[in-house]
């Protein structure tokens, strides 16, 4: 499965690793959220995928502490 192995690469990353990773991702809700407000963004479902790697990134900073 694809979220199985995106899960698995994070394990193995560092922290600072993470960290980068996880405000990549809020910059690109942010600027999905933008697309969509000004009705640019063609695939809504971005947004809902998005927001799940940002959990699935703080689950797993949480569980490396």
């Amino acid at each position: 499965m694809k979220t199985n192995k995106y899960v698995e690469d994070l394990r193995t990353k560092s922290a600072a690793e993470l960290n980068d990773e996880l405000v990549a991702a809020k910059k690109e809700l942010f600027n999905l959220r933008l697309q969509n407000a000004t009705n640019q963004l063609e695939n809504t479902a971005r947004i809902k995928e998005v927001r799940r790697n940002i959990a699935r990134i703080q689950t797993v900073m949480a569980a490396s502490k």
